[in-house]
């Protein structure tokens, strides 16, 4: 599983190529596959966060 490090750059990469896509005039294809992946890294990340602060149950932690 990606840190949530890794995410956080992926989706900085990402938002940083839609403004670049933007700027050049890409068309709604383009843009589109690009805002999908936007979306799956913004998930993954908010997924990832949930992992790391969410405390686990007590029997979860005692089984690991």
């Amino acid at each position: 599983m990606p840190t949530v490090e890794s995410l956080h750059e992926r989706l900085s990469r990402l938002t940083s190529e839609r403004q670049e896509l933007r700027a050049t005039g890409a068309g709604a294809v383009v843009l589109e596959q690009n805002r999908m992946a936007i979306a799956g890294a913004q998930w993954e990340l908010a997924y990832a966060l949930i992992e790391r602060y969410v405390p686990q149950p007590e029997a979860a932690r005692s089984a690991a």
